[in-house]
């Protein structure tokens, strides 16, 4: 782990007892008491991430909306000022580069990546760069700091004069927070509501302490890694490297809804539009346990007897107390409520195939 990158919060990871792992080039926390109980303190109060880990690129000049539309999925001409929006990018055959946020601002856009593939991403932006379009890579000079879960606005309120109750789900603005000047939005990755804050990384533990003040009287607490994903796999929030990456299509993989054929060109939408219209052979599922066991990621996955597909993620959901995963199967025997098996250990459990998303209590506001 020594050549790992640290986040501008880690001495705040370390003091806080956390479990440190090397990710996608930092270190991280994993967790800092267990994954079980920081997952049900987002669900039924609030938590904060670290963040910072994620890569943040600038776009910007004269021809930076049509680069974008070229590079991205979605219609970034549909985005009003800060205004955001989830998208990705795509190879030309449509396979996957990686999933994304892009941020309209007043004169730039910008784009945040996954840490594990930003330095890929990056690559690929440079590749295939033309027009007048300035392109810069922001991610060691941000911090980004998340409060996440039902009492997340009332948070926040204690950390701003801003009214939140204006900014809507995947809107942005800047304000004053903690007393410093910041970039914040509405966004997240647990289907509850909660805030990212993007921030300079010599403020991290002002924000740090700030953020801890302000939700003690909800028992704020500081949430690893190991939650983020549980939290995540509730809700269908996909993974790159497991659920989609560049084997995998966006209408597979279930994100047709945020690929607008219609706008123009753009880098993969033939390929795209083929399998679309075609439909595909595939299609990703959530299923369900119905006995005691967690699935992983790798395990087979079968139907009628007959090996069909494999886990890309599966853990245990602490909500719906079982184990949750989800996986590609053929798209004939991809329909809720198909029972389906998942070998775990040389054992074959049934499973049965369910509607996304799997937790649907969130104080998520749309």
């Amino acid at each position: 782990m020594t050549d790992a990158k640290k986040t501008p919060y880690y001495d705040n990871h370390v003091k806080a007892g956390a479990k440190i792992v090397e990710f996608a080039g930092y270190l991280m926390p994993i967790q800092y008491n267990s994954i079980n109980s920081e997952h049900l303190k987002v669900r039924n109060s609030v938590g904060m991430f670290d963040l910072s880990h994620m890569g943040e690129f600038k776009v910007s000049g004269s021809d930076a909306l049509d680069f974008l539309q070229m590079m991205t999925v979605n219609d970034v001409s549909e985005l009003a000022n800060n205004q955001v929006h989830y998208t990705c990018m795509c190879y030309p055959d449509g396979g996957i580069v990686d999933d994304l946020l892009i941020y309209c601002r007043d004169d730039y856009y910008l784009m945040v990546v996954n840490a594990a593939c930003l330095e890929k991403d990056l690559e690929w932006l440079k590749d295939n760069l033309e027009g007048r379009v300035h392109l810069e890579d922001l991610s060691e000079q941000t911090g980004l700091l998340a409060i996440q879960g039902p009492q997340a606005e009332k948070v926040l309120a204690n950390m701003t004069d801003y009214d939140l109750s204006k900014l809507e789900f995947y809107w942005s603005d800047e304000a004053e927070i903690a007393g410093e000047k910041v970039l914040f939005s509405r966004t997240g990755y647990t289907g509850e509501d909660g805030f990212e804050i993007y921030h300079r990384p010599e403020i991290a533990g002002k924000l740090w302490d700030a953020a801890l003040e302000a939700g003690e009287q909800f028992g704020i607490e500081p949430i690893g890694l190991g939650a983020r994903d549980s939290l995540r796999m509730e809700m269908k929030y996909m993974l790159y490297g497991n659920d989609i990456d560049e084997t995998t299509n966006p209408v597979e993989a279930g994100l047709s809804w945020i690929v607008k054929l219609d706008k123009g060109h753009f880098i993969g939408r033939d390929a795209i539009a083929e399998v679309k219209n075609n439909k595909p052979k595939r299609r990703l599922v959530c299923f369900e346990l119905e006995s005691k066991g967690i699935p992983r990621h790798g395990y087979k996955i079968y139907y009628a007897g007959e090996e069909v597909g494999h886990v890309t993620s599966g853990m245990y959901s602490p909500v719906l107390e079982k184990g949750i995963g989800l996986g590609y199967v053929p798209r004939e025997r991809s329909k809720s409520g198909r029972e389906i098996e998942i070998e775990i250990r040389g054992r074959r459990l049934p499973a049965t195939i369910v509607k996304p998303p799997f937790y649907k209590d969130g104080s998520l506001r749309k």
